[in-house]
């Protein structure tokens, strides 16, 4: 029997569920009595809980996010209906705010609102001794990191082999970005780095080289001791991504950077915006042209693989600030641009834009935006097409020749995937679930059809599956590759790697 069970349902298997490991190894006397079960969002809500009831527990916790509250608000009705005797206790950004109106919540018996790890464990401890607190919402205070339990050990030889290993350093954001949480807890607070790194040093022993930091900025955690450890192992095939605010990078952050091997360290870079003025309107401070200097010293000084993020929608943001700032970063030679739309999570200032700028959002999670004063829901639903063919044709690194193809005759970068965007929603229908074949197919379709000779653009989608397999290659585009195309793609080859531990993705970048 365990009387505990944490859930949750992860976006993707490859995730991990960071927040319960961090739970369980906080129940102190009780943590030999609790039981993690991770799921995915794709998971059905059945089969959820027969696993969780598995355990015949007496508390079950769930914890919630925007990508699985739909999932998870069945899982809790069936727990509730199956096993009324049950603790269902709620926990995560998604229900720290009001909760009280979400459906999940009729089926909970509390929830904890905050940083949960102390409050769930005092919770649970009353609950197993038949001791019910009065009250359904339970408020956590930041805490103390110095005296939290590290979860490391809680990552089994699975995780490690399988799945991304999180690091944190410090909780807390100082900046004040109103369409994020963080923007809450502007104070930062440090997690003892001699304990992380002995940590790390335990995993890395076990066999972990890719690490994701969850720290809001690089620079706020102690970047020299931590950089330090892995270059010591720069050689061993580590990958490692940190988020950074790009105008916060110092010169000799950028000097240390440089010693690693290519593609062995991505840096999230959160431009967010070129508008100073939109930056300025959503609390976001921030210098655009030290933005472009660190970002281009980075691309000339480091290999390191830069992923960048815009939000499309924010409020005052027009259709063509958006097009300018998007050309402004890719000229910059940036190897990704994560284009997300606007999305009012619970609790963010974002929402005190709503009236002025006639904002609109989604009721449904993940809550995007579907219109606003500047943008019409037609035009919003043309940018979330962009942004997911853009990931799909430019940031997955497999099409670099056929986009230096198309963008010989277009010098906006904007309007080339704009362009290509509409094509491949007017032939498909969809944005997810393309094959390969299906998709290559289709860019030399579209090729031909902007009147590059259809041997042209086959030699360019030839040379690029060089890198992959090119079995399923579709035989109507192979048709027009000529014998020079096929010898150029035989001796094509990549530099070395930083190590088995870089992803595909980014290797295809290098």
């Amino acid at each position: 029997m365990t009387d505990i069970v944490l859930c949750t349902a992860n976006a993707r298997y490859h995730h991990c569920a960071f927040a319960l490991r961090y739970l369980k190894a906080n129940l102190g006397d009780l943590e030999h009595r609790a039981e993690i079960v991770e799921g995915t969002a794709q998971d059905r809500a059945i089969d959820l809980v027969e696993r969780i009831l598995s355990h015949r527990p007496r508390v079950v916790g769930l914890s919630v996010y925007i990508w699985n509250v739909a999932l998870l608000t069945d899982v809790a009705a069936i727990l509730a209906a199956v096993r009324p005797e049950l603790e269902i206790v709620l926990g995560g950004p998604e229900v720290s705010f009001g909760v009280q109106a979400m459906p999940i919540a009729e089926s909970a018996s509390y929830v904890v609102s905050g940083e949960g790890e102390r409050a769930f464990a005092e919770l649970c401890a009353s609950l197993l001794k038949g001791k019910r607190p009065s009250g359904k919402v339970v408020r956590a205070a930041p805490l103390n990191l110095e005296h939290l339990a590290l979860p490391y050990r809680g990552y089994d030889d699975r995780d490690i082999a399988h799945r991304t290993v999180y690091v944190e350093t410090s909780r807390g954001c100082p900046f004040g970005c109103e369409f994020c949480l963080s923007c809450l807890d502007r104070k930062v607070r440090r997690f003892p780095i001699d304990a992380v790194i002995e940590q790390v040093d335990a995993l890395f022993a076990r066999g972990a080289r890719s690490f994701k930091f969850i720290d809001r900025a690089l620079h706020l955690t102690d970047w020299r001791r931590l950089l330090g450890f892995f270059e010591a192992r720069k050689d061993e095939g580590i990958f490692l991504h940190f988020e950074v605010v790009p105008d916060q990078i110092s010169d000799e952050l950028i000097e240390v950077l440089g010693g690693f091997r290519a593609g062995s360290i991505q840096l999230e870079a959160g431009v967010q915006t070129f508008d100073p003025q939109v930056a300025a309107r959503i609390g976001r401070r921030q210098d655009v042209g030290r933005i472009e200097r660190n970002i281009s010293a980075l691309l000339e000084r480091t290999g390191v693989h830069l992923h960048t993020d815009l939000v499309l929608g924010l409020p005052g943001e027009t259709l063509e600030s958006m097009a300018a700032g998007f050309d402004r970063l890719m000229s910059l030679g940036v190897q990704e641009v994560q284009l997300g739309i606007l999305k009012k999570l619970r609790g963010a200032p974002i929402a005190r834009h709503d009236d002025a700028f006639e904002m609109v959002y989604s009721p449904v999670a993940p809550y995007e935006l579907l219109r606003n004063r500047d943008v019409s829901f037609e035009q919003m639903q043309g940018l979330k097409r962009l942004a997911r063919y853009f990931d799909l044709v430019h940031n997955g690194g497999r099409f670099s020749s056929y986009l230096e193809l198309m963008r010989s005759q277009e010098a906006s970068p904007w309007r080339v995937f704009t362009a290509l965007s509409q094509h491949l929603y007017r032939e498909t229908g969809k944005t997810a679930g393309i094959a390969l074949k299906r998709l290559i197919e289709l860019l030399f379709g579209y090729g031909v059809e902007r009147g590059f000779g259809a041997r042209e653009t086959a030699n360019c989608l030839y040379l690029d599956a060089a890198g992959d397999s090119r079995r399923g290659f579709p035989q109507r585009v192979l048709d027009h590759v000529c014998a020079q195309a096929v010898a150029d793609a035989k001796t094509k080859t990549r530099p070395a790697q930083a190590g088995q531990a870089v992803p595909v993705r980014q290797r295809r970048h290098i």
